[in-house]
């Protein structure tokens, strides 16, 4: 993956990733339609794919860290097995198949290391609630663990849950490393419109690592 350069360039790609993850339904995560298939993602522009991951996530994910394998948050009776995701041919990010499973983004850090871990999940499917129905009942404090590949777990507790319209959803607060060690955990919220493609909104739930 090329890396953007600082700067202007950063900042352009910054953008069009913003751009890219809003409108392409990538955060969004897909109902099956009719809700029982999902909806097809838009076709999204070049250079999106220099800009995919956050600034320093390739350092990160180059190293042989642990992977994470399950996702447990008592409050809201969450607890899922976690799969791998990474982009879609048209480059935006993938969502679970099963609407049961969340999923980790893996070009970003694991959940524990420095940097933003984004978890996504789906809100309901054509067979009721899904894996991650319950997620905006979460308030500041709740704890939320994530257990690796390697034995270990990293503890987070929740800092803020928010909900954003689909054309404001913050792509680099969300995906991009502040210095601090964060898990984001993403679904869809606000109202369902099937003529506008689905929910309008997304809620992001942000925890620091404990």
């Amino acid at each position: 993956m090329t890396k953007a350069a600082p700067g202007r360039g950063g900042s352009l790609l910054w953008g069009i990733l913003a751009i890219a993850l809003a409108i392409g339904g990538v955060i969004c995560l897909l109902l099956w339609a009719a809700r029982s298939t999902p909806v097809a993602a838009p076709h999204v522009p070049r250079p999106y794919e220099a800009a995919t991951a956050p600034a320093g996530a390739d350092a990160l994910v180059a190293e042989p860290l642990a992977t994470p394998v399950l996702l447990r948050i008592p409050v809201v009776e969450i607890d899922t097995r976690l799969i791998r995701l990474g982009l879609q041919r048209d480059g935006s990010v993938e969502v679970p198949a099963n609407p049961e499973v969340a999923g980790w983004f893996h070009r970003g850090p694991p959940p524990g290391a420095p940097g933003s871990s984004v978890i996504l999940g789906h809100v309901d499917s054509a067979q009721g609630p899904a894996v991650f129905a319950r997620l905006s009942e979460l308030q500041r404090g709740d704890a939320v663990v994530v257990q690796l590949d390697d034995g270990t777990t990293a503890r987070f507790r929740v800092h803020s849950v928010r909900t954003y319209a689909n054309a404001d959803f913050p792509a680099r607060r969300v995906y991009g490393g502040h210095g601090l060690r964060e898990l984001n955990l993403v679904t869809c919220g606000g109202a369902y419109d099937a003529a506008l493609g689905g929910y309008q909104a997304n809620v992001v739930v942000n925890a620091r690592v404990v």
